[in-house]
């Protein structure tokens, strides 16, 4: 994430393109009072892509556009109401896209389990690594023949934990 504009540039464009999966009429009408929120959830049912989205558009005759997140890749469904339209286009896939997008996901708060997930495994791999640390603290107590070499990695350790705390 601090060398974006670096790794962008192996990219021809800075936004993944889209790749159009399907386009289909929707007559679904939906009430006057219905939030955009709602009608976005009916249409991904009723589409069989229920799941995390986040929703944007919708207001003053222009389109519902609904971002679908999956794990490697986003959909896009927009709704055109107007002319009874859904497209559906898949986020081809970048390396950069779904990292950035695996480290701003946080927490247990998500609406669907299978979300989770990726909290429960950033959870498991923290406390592995406390574990591997720890465990190696203790048996470079425990192991005489290695103590010296065992102080100059903990020296070198803290070390290079004080130059990334500088540098953060």
């Amino acid at each position: 994430m601090t060398h974006r504009q670096y790794v962008l540039s192996f990219y021809p464009s800075k936004d993944p393109v889209l790749v159009k999966e399907r386009e289909s009429e929707y007559t679904r009408s939906f009430p006057a009072t219905a939030t955009r929120e709602q009608i976005a959830k009916q249409i991904l049912e009723d589409l069989g892509l229920d799941g995390s989205h986040q929703v944007s558009g919708g207001r003053n005759g222009k389109p519902l556009v609904i971002t679908r997140q999956h794990a490697l890749h986003n959909q896009r469904v927009t709704f055109n109401s107007g002319a009874g339209q859904i497209l559906i286009e898949r986020e081809e896939f970048r390396a950069l896209t779904f990292l950035e997008r695996m480290h701003r996901r946080r927490g247990y708060k998500q609406q669907y389990l299978l979300d989770d997930t990726w909290g429960l495994s950033v959870d498991v791999a923290v406390v592995t690594m406390m574990f591997w640390s720890l465990s190696g603290l203790w048996l470079w107590w425990e192991l005489k023949s290695t103590r010296r070499w065992g102080t100059v990695s903990v020296v070198v350790g803290l070390g290079l934990f004080a130059v990334f705390l500088v540098l953060i």
